[in-house]
């Protein structure tokens, strides 16, 4: 049997795989199992070993490799001698390399099946169960819930609920602190979340200075900046700053920019950026241009932007450097917009695909978003233009040609012509109507955009003077270049509707509003029109409709409220006029139409207050002083109504009942002595005045004056000469009523007056006796001269 067995040579010591490579296919290990020496060998040398550790690397077999056929005393002491470095404890043998493949057991080498992932084990025991009472589980209960109120907090804000996101924000911050606590309780300081600390109270700072309670946000951004803990606090001075800048506090505002632009490493060139130009508006606020220059200047330099530019502007306008403000216009102009061009989104072919990838990118977010910065440029752009255009050359003429010519060597050639449109405004603010009209026509050989646009404005200026067949003509040009343009539309309707054809005017308003939804000229217009049409229903409905757009338009209001008093609906237009006056309370036309309801519904005292608030802002309104005077004359307070029909006197001095109402009012009263000069006075401008002369008469027969014969023959002479004059005029009329006009006109002059205040109220009786009620005139006894005749 041994002639089979290859014992491996002792002789090479360097070689340590030397054996492996003898291997005989006839080696059989299932025996070891039997063989009790090799077992015994196995267990006494596995007891001498030495202890076993992981850090020392485990080393190849030293010696050839003994069989199972060999000496069994030999392969024990060779076993018990070799030291093995490489087995595990626990009683898991260390796998033998070159021996067996990765993945056999000695359960396999006994048969069993190939399982290397211990699939045959069955399923994995059940997980143990999480202990919610322990402390790491109630710090983590804890931490999770902060973070959700953190979140809920900015999501409430988010959505405008200002007021639960602080509370939110609050009760994060209380729960952070208990949880701080807890884990200083349970761990060392070092595994403190200082990431989540920092949110919470960032999220805290910001929500205070949400809700404006500008003190406290301070206290916490203070909190964080003073934590050395905490890294890159130091950029939250700008918030504070910006805190200090709604506060007016633009000194201190100043103090944080700079020190966090100090914190700012120079790689954040952006942040930086936006930084210096916090800095130079609020120089710009506390009047030191200077410095905002040099912000601003540097800003343009390193990476100019449209705000800095037109800031710039702003400030060169300020210190009046005209040839600093071209400049700058020049640099505002120079801005790259850094947008597409717009033939990025014309088909170059007709390919389905290539076609539908373009309407789906022609108005997506990008393509918006685009769109949104080109209009911020142009209004920049504009707005700046306007603003320089009359301080940089001799007249605003040529300072608006100087832009014109700049903006169109620029990329927005196509603000040229806006510009040259606001040219003719500019003319009109100056009443200069010759040179608007002249600036707009010079637009009619253009492009029908422009033409559009400077034919509306012509047409819109003829429709002011009254010129109604040029703003036809022109109305008609402008829809002509342009059947879209919802104001050519509405100017068209105008027109119409100030030639009487409200039908017609009315489809030009629809007509205006298919186009532009939006366009509310054309929507109050075309309520005006159904008002005209008594089509109430339908021009309620767009006043309502124009109201739901501009919430606190005064003439929508008024509109809804007209249109429900034409309804006989009092009590919806009192509500809307309250509405309205709460828009403008100094509204003196609203006020008196207040007034009006509330008397026509019999309540004396409200209409009183409204058409007393209606005169202390207007006090020039007759029907209001007339109103007054009235009222209080009905409650017998004459002397009150004096004035209000003094201050009538003096607005319309021609008209000889508002003094007429003063001298009554003074008789009333009881002072015959003022009421008897203000009847001369009144004489005296008004000699041809039948009514002063019969209250002459009367009150110089009370007080027995001499001059009651001179007014009595005055009074005489006038109803005469009044009554040929009827006569004739009559006589004219009709040849044969001379002789009964004759005596119905004789019959009907007498002395008597009539009160323009109206008959005097009955005085209460106070008395227990009854008193006898008598004329004040009826125990005078007039002389023969005074009757009729």
């Amino acid at each position: 049997m041994m002639q089979n067995v290859h014992l491996a040579p002792e002789t090479d010591e360097d070689d340590l795989y030397s054996g492996y490579n003898d291997y005989n296919p006839t080696y059989d290990t299932e025996e070891l199992e039997n063989d009790t020496a090799f077992q015994q060998a196995v267990r006494t040398s596995h007891g001498r070993r030495p202890p076993i550790t992981a850090k020392i690397p485990s080393t190849a077999v030293t010696r050839p490799v003994a069989t199972g056929y060999g000496s069994k005393t030999s392969l024990a002491s060779s076993m018990g001698g070799r030291p093995v470095t490489g087995v595990i404890q626990d009683g898991v043998t260390r796998p033998m390399t070159a021996v067996r493949a990765a993945g056999f057991t000695k359960g396999a080498l006994r048969g069993s099946a190939f399982d290397p992932l211990g699939q045959s084990r069955g399923p994995a025991p059940p997980l143990e169960a999480k202990n919610e009472d322990s402390p790491e589980e109630k710090i983590r209960q804890l931490e999770k819930k902060v973070n959700e109120l953190v979140e809920e907090s900015c999501i409430a804000n988010s959505c405008g609920d200002l007021k639960l996101a602080l509370e939110k924000a609050k009760d994060a911050g209380r729960k952070e602190r208990v949880l701080v606590r807890q884990r200083e309780q349970v761990t060392s300081p070092e595994n403190i979340n200082l990431d989540l600390t920092y949110s919470v109270l960032f999220n805290l700072a910001s929500q205070y200075s949400a809700n404006e309670m500008y003190a406290e946000a301070l206290n916490t951004y203070q909190v964080i900046v003073k934590n050395k803990m905490f890294t890159n606090a130091g950029r939250l001075k700008v918030n504070m700053g910006n805190i200090y800048l709604k506060q007016r506090n633009y000194s201190k505002a100043i103090k944080f920019y700079r020190m966090a632009l100090d914190q700012i490493p120079s790689v954040h060139k952006e942040m930086r950026i936006k930084i210096m130009q916090n800095i130079g508006v609020t120089f710009i606020k506390t009047g030191q241009y200077s410095d905002a220059i040099n912000s601003f200047e540097h800003i343009m330099s390193m990476a100019p932007n449209l705000k800095a530019g037109f800031n710039l502007i702003l400030s060169y306008f300020a210190v009046g450097d005209r040839e600093k403000m071209k400049k700058a216009f020049q640099k505002l102009i120079a801005v790259p917009l850094e947008i597409d061009e717009d033939d990025k989104y014309i088909s170059p072919s007709d390919d389905p695909h290539t076609n539908l990838v373009i309407e789906a990118i022609k108005n997506d977010h990008l393509r918006q978003m685009e769109r949104e910065r080109k209009a911020i440029a142009e209004k920049y752009i504009m707005t700046a233009a306007k603003l320089i255009a009359p301080v940089i050359e001799t007249s605003f003429a040529v300072g608006y040609d100087w832009c014109v010519e700049v903006v169109k060597a620029s990329q927005y050639i196509e603000l040229a012509n806006d510009l040259e449109i606001n040219k003719a405004i500019t003319y009109l603010r100056q009443k200069d109507f010759n040179q608007a009209v002249e600036t707009l026509k010079m637009f009619e050989k253009k492009d029908s955009r422009v033409k559009s646009a400077a034919a509306t404005n012509l047409s819109f200026l003829y429709y002011l003077e009254n010129e109604f067949a040029q703003a036809s003509s022109y109305a008609d040009l402008a829809v002509s270049s342009d059947r879209y343009n919802p104001s050519a539309l509405t100017n068209k309707g105008n027109t119409v509707f100030a030639n009487g054809d409200y039908e017609k005017a009315a489809e030009f308003y629809k007509e205006a509003l298919r186009n532009d939804s939006s366009c509310t000229e054309a929507l109050y217009n075309i309520g005006l029109t159904y008002k005209k049409l008594n089509r109430l229903d339908e021009a309620l409905d767009c006043f309502l409709k124009l109201h739901a757009i501009l919430r606190n338009s005064a003439q929508v209001l008024y509109q809804i409220a007209n249109v429900y008093e034409l309804m006989e609906d009092p009590n919806q237009a009192i509500e809307w006029l309250m509405q309205l006056i709460s828009v403008v309370p100094t509204d003196s036309r609203a006020l008196s139409k207040l007034g009006e309801l509330y008397d026509s519904e019999g309540d004396k005292s409200q209409a009183f207050q409204y058409y007393y608030e209606s005169y202390r802002y207007f006090p020039s309104n007759i029907e209001v002083i007339e109103w007054l005077g009235a009222y209080y004359i009905d409650t017998q307070f004459c002397e009150k109504a004096i004035q209000y029909f003094e201050r009538a006197a003096l607005i319309q001095p021609t008209q000889v009942k508002w003094q007429l109402m003063v001298a009554s009012c003074f008789r009333r009263s009881g002072n015959y002595q003022k009421a008897l000069d203000t009847y001369k006075d009144i004489h005296r401008k008004f000699p041809e005045n039948v009514e002063c002369l019969r209250f002459l008469v009367r009150l110089c027969t009370d007080i027995g004056l001499k001059e009651v014969q001179e007014y009595a023959t005055k009074l005489k002479r006038l109803e005469k000469k009044k009554e040929i004059r009827e006569q004739r005029i009559k006589s004219g009329r009709d040849g044969s009523g001379g002789s009964r006009s004759k005596r119905e006109s004789s019959a009907g002059s007498d002395a008597s007056y009539v009160d323009p205040l109206g008959p005097q109220a009955e005085r209460p009786k106070t008395a227990a006796r009854k008193r006898i009620e008598e004329d004040d005139f009826a125990d005078e006894e007039l002389g023969d001269d005074l009757l009729p005749e």
